[in-house]
Parts: structure tokens; C-alpha cells; sequence
């Protein structure tokens, strides 16, 4: 451990991750919010603390074991020529579950009644906690996969995720707060989500789509939004 804190090329490797798991953790924190939000207020702060400590649970999990994660990129079975591996099934199950968990999300906010109070396993606080921690085994296999790319050690795979799920927690609530405070930033993290499920079915599928262009559209449609926001204050102060 000493010999990597004396190696330029670690740290690089450890600032390089942290702010691809601190970026990767976006996701994560919006989805956290969309569920915290079904919880009594009091109840609120602590899904956060348990989501993102359970986020950083799975992650290190998966890191520790990575020789099985790199062999689901192994073909399993094939069909209509298209080959199917482990990774593969991961992100398709992921996806439809996002996409139908988002869709459901929308229309109670839409067309629903909006429950205050929800009762019930997977719908309570370990359910929610539950729901953080499967879906950011999805999230995280390909960041994951990528880190093992670009740094040898495990300490710093780690260390990266440590550190970033500790910059996520300080300002996890002030996102989520965010998110909730203004109806229409909740459809729009919303329909992110909803994106974000659609291109993980598609990766499922062996259709690769450039992320760069899904991000980018997310942070133009984010700034309109918040544009939106401030017109509509400004009508209201006049």
C-alpha cells in the first residue's frame, strides 16, 4: 500500500475513478430521491444514508469479485445469431425494470393518486433500500468493468468508491430536496431514469448507442428546465 501511495500513476488512477463513480453516481441519487420521496419525511434522510451505503456495498462487492464479473462478459447462449452473455442478461433485466419502474412513477404523478403514506415490505424503507441496492449493481457492472481497465489494484478500485459514495452523501439531500421540491423536475429526473432504462435494454440487446449523446441531451433538457423554473419565479415576484 505504501509503494502505491509513492506511485504517480495510482493516484491519477484514483482521482480518474473517483470522478467516474461520482458521475456514475448521478443515477443513483436520482433514483434514490424519486423513492425516498413515497417515504414519511422523517424517514426521508435515513433512505439516503442506507441507499448510498448499500450502493457502496454492492460496489465494493462487485469488486471484490471481479474475475466473475469479467467472465460475464462471456456468451452464455445465442438467439437468432445474437449472442447473449451474463453481462448482457444483467443490463436487459435492469433496463425493463427501470423502464417500468419509471413509467409506473410518471403516471402516479400524472394520472395516479399519489399515496402520502405506503406500507408494506417493498414498499417501506427496506424495501426502498433493498430496490437502491439491485439497481446500482446495474448501474455500476459497467463502471465497474471499466475500472478494472484502467487501474491494477483493488485497493484503488476501492478507495475511488469509498470516496465517492462520501461526496455523494454531502450532497445527496440537497439534490433530492431539489428534485422534490419542483413537480416538473421530478417528471424530468423521471423521464431520465425512464432514458436510462431504455439504453440499458439496448446495451442488454447488443445495440450500442454513445452515451455522450444521451448525457448531453439529459444536461440540455436539465438546463431548460431550470431556465423554465426561473421564468416562473420571476412571474410570480411580478
Amino acid at each position: 500500500m505504501i509503494e502505491l501511495l509513492s506511485n504517480p500513476d495510482a493516484w491519477i488512477a484514483l482521482v480518474t475513478l473517483t470522478l467516474l463513480e461520482v458521475v456514475l453516481g448521478i443515477d443513483n441519487i436520482v433514483f434514490i430521491a424519486i423513492l425516498a420521496s413515497r417515504l414519511p419525511v422523517e424517514k426521508q434522510a435515513l433512505a439516503y444514508r442506507l441507499g448510498l451505503l448499500g450502493a457502496m456495498v454492492t460496489r465494493i462487492a462487485l469488486l471484490l469479485m471481479i474475475n466473475w464479473v469479467m467472465g460475464l462478459t462471456a456468451p452464455l447462449f445465442e438467439v437468432m445469431g445474437h449472442p447473449f452473455s451474463g453481462r448482457d442478461l444483467i443490463l436487459l433485466g435492469g433496463g425493463l425494470f427501470l423502464i417500468a419502474k419509471s413509467a409506473q412513477e410518471i403516471y402516479d404523478k400524472v394520472e395516479g393518486e399519489e399515496q402520502e403514506d405506503i406500507a408494506g415490505w417493498f414498499s417501506g424503507l427496506p424495501g426502498i433500500v433493498g430496490q437502491i441496492m439491485i439497481l446500482d449493481i446495474i448501474f455500476s457492472l459497467d463502471s465497474v468493468i471499466t475500472a478494472v481497465g484502467m487501474a491494477e489494484d483493488i485497493e484503488i478500485m476501492v478507495t475511488a468508491v469509498m470516496i465517492a459514495i462520501a461526496v455523494m452523501l454531502l450532497f445527496a439531500k440537497q439534490i433530492g430536496d431539489f428534485v422534490n421540491r419542483y413537480p416538473s423536475m421530478k417528471i424530468l429526473a423521471l423521464s431520465f431514469l425512464l432514458l436510462i432504462g431504455v439504453l440499458l435494454t439496448a446495451e442488454g440487446l447488443g445495440q450500442h448507442i454513445n452515451k455522450g449523446y444521451i448525457y448531453f441531451a439529459m444536461a440540455f433538457a436539465l438546463m431548460v428546465e431550470l431556465l423554465n423554473i426561473r421564468f416562473r419565479k420571476k412571474q410570480v415576484a411580478t
